[in-house]
């Protein structure tokens, strides 16, 4: 999300949002170290879809299904278009399953084990407002309600299939809503999770349950951090485990036994690989065509990214890549 990107967004659920700062860098030392690598962590980077950003083709959140089909929200509302969760098939055939009415926005989606797909709606309307899910053969419905307003970023769901969480950008506030539907508990507020009034207005963005735990990232402040899930459901202690990542968006594992993180850095047109330890490393730039990713998710070795395409030319698209496990653990860059 981009300063233009932001200035929509605020337009849409708080108009009284002031104009926000300038995008921050990544200190020229951190870039240097990333230019160095001796191998690249990811290779074979190709555009698999090139989407239309002036229709409304801006994807914000990727999944993938057991099948290898890849669901993507599409925001939309930065033009003035409708917003879209399409499926994109393994033969790249692009499916459309949701569109919503011009001034909405699909954020974050995630997929149940029974097939049911879930995604965030950011909405002026409050009867759209919320969390809703689109089950397999159905219709959409939403679960849980939201006041307009809310900036509904990430959205993840728990190993037992039963609790979602969702990312609030502006409200430094994790919800937790049931699968089955209900109201939205706040789960964790935390100044953690707040946004910056010398940022973007963007907090508590990607979100993910692995793990045993919560992990988000906040892009004002630059972090990765692990929030554990007791065994009463609460949130415990907030663990930082990055604080180097500016403009971090969504991130994903590398495995469901992995720690290792792939995290977008769409200010930077960058990826970074987060390591357990803190570590971070550079692994991909604008020169392999990155244009404000924003999501990626893994199967195996391969890596698909989605670029927003916020900046001029506005080059929107889904690429693939391939991780060299090998040049992951050969090191570090800080």
């Amino acid at each position: 999300m981009k300063r233009f990107r932001t200035k929509a967004i605020a337009a849409l659920v708080v108009p009284a949002v002031v104009a926000i700062g300038a995008a921050s860098a990544l200190p020229a030392s951190a870039a240097s170290r990333g230019a160095s690598q001796p191998c690249p962590v990811i290779t074979d980077v190709r555009t698999v879809a090139a989407f239309d950003y002036a229709a409304g083709q801006e994807p914000e959140s990727v999944n993938i299904t057991p099948d290898g089909s890849l669901l993507v929200s599409m925001l939309g509302f930065l033009v003035g278009k409708p917003p879209e969760l399409i499926r994109i098939s393994p033969s790249g055939q692009q499916t459309i399953l949701v569109t919503g009415p011009v001034g909405d926005a699909i954020g974050g989606n995630a997929l149940g084990q029974d097939g049911t797909i879930y995604y965030n709606v950011v909405s002026p309307d409050p009867s759209r407002s919320g969390v809703w899910r689109l089950p397999q053969h159905g219709i959409p419905q939403r679960i849980a309600a939201m006041p307009a307003g809310q900036f509904l970023n990430g959205l993840t769901l728990d190993s037992s299939n039963q609790t979602l969480y969702v990312a609030d950008s502006l409200a430094s506030t994790i919800w937790a809503i049931p699968t089955s539907g209900g109201p939205a508990k706040a789960w964790l507020v935390s100044p953690a999770l707040a946004p910056s009034t010398s940022g973007h207005d963007i907090g508590a963005n990607g979100i993910e349950y692995h793990n045993g735990a919560v992990w988000v990232s906040d892009t004002d402040h630059g972090t990765l951090l692990r929030v554990p899930v007791t065994a009463s459901g609460a949130p415990g202690p907030i663990q930082v485990i990055a604080s180097n990542l500016a403009g971090i968006d969504d991130f994903k594992f590398l495995s469901d036994r992995s720690d290792v993180a792939f995290v977008a850095l769409n200010f930077q047109d960058k990826f970074a690989v987060v390591y357990p330890d803190g570590r971070t490393r550079i692994v991909l730039d604008g020169s392999s065509g990155l244009d404000s990713p924003t999501n990626t998710v893994i199967s195996g070795t391969r890596i698909y990214i989605t670029n927003s395409g916020l900046a001029a030319p506005n080059d929107a698209s889904l690429q693939v890549g391939k991780i060299n496990i090998r040049a992951l653990f050969g090191g570090a860059d800080s």
